[in-house]
């Protein structure tokens, strides 16, 4: 399995009561998995913990074969290969479009950073957009940035945190569609955190269902 968490424990410090317990999650490189559940019911703890902004209390995670979390192991998030799509978008106010997606591309040269975002951006069709500024954009315009910029550095794993919650009825079947196509180009393994189950006909692969504890 391309991902692979087994008997996941959490529990902030100073609180007895376990947020995750026991939980088991696998997923195949390339699948696109939709995490369901009730608020409080540790969806975005789950999405932290692999990323690495939280340490598991028991049980391991893998990413792409290698332990990245575990009783005596613990990789930190800038080593994770992981990208992550916030609900808010987290986009660079400052910055192009062009600046917000090249972000993560320091490494490349120059002309490899800009055949990398020419790329993404023919792929979220907004190559029109590349010198503006999200200001400029639509809530719609701003989350395929978003997942651009998140997909630039081709990580291993991409984690989206309810990416749709701040956008209108309307549009959200649009960008569902519209974000699947966009994971399946880059053949992007993704884990999608939702409440809405409207998102698993138009995005997912497949759902797990995470119950309160």
């Amino acid at each position: 399995m391309f991902l692979e968490l087994k008997n996941i424990a959490f529990k902030y410090d100073g609180n007895s009561q376990y947020v995750l317990k026991d939980f088991q999650l696998q997923a195949a490189r390339g699948e696109i998995v939709s995490i369901l559940g009730l608020s409080g019911s540790g969806k975005s703890t789950l999405i932290r913990l692999i990323a690495g902004l939280e340490v598991p209390t028991g049980g391991t995670i893998e990413i792409n074969g290698r332990l990245v979390a575990g009783p005596d192991s613990f990789v930190p998030p800038e080593k994770r290969k992981v990208g992550m799509v916030f609900q808010d978008y987290a986009l660079f106010p400052h910055l192009t479009v062009f600046e917000n997606i090249a972000f993560g591309l320091s490494r490349l040269s120059k002309a490899e950073r800009s055949t990398r975002v020419d790329s993404l951006l023919a792929l979220i069709h907004m190559d029109d957009y590349r010198l503006r500024y999200p200001y400029q954009l639509s809530g719609g315009q701003q989350q395929r940035v978003a997942v651009a910029r998140a997909l630039a550095p081709k990580p291993d794993l991409l984690l989206m945190d309810e990416p749709f919650s701040n956008i209108d009825c309307e549009l959200k079947q649009k960008m569902r569609s519209e974000i699947r196509e966009i994971l399946k180009a880059e053949s992007a393994t993704c884990l999608f955190v939702t409440h809405d189950k409207a998102d698993l006909e138009d995005l997912s692969d497949r759902s797990i269902t995470i119950d309160s504890q």
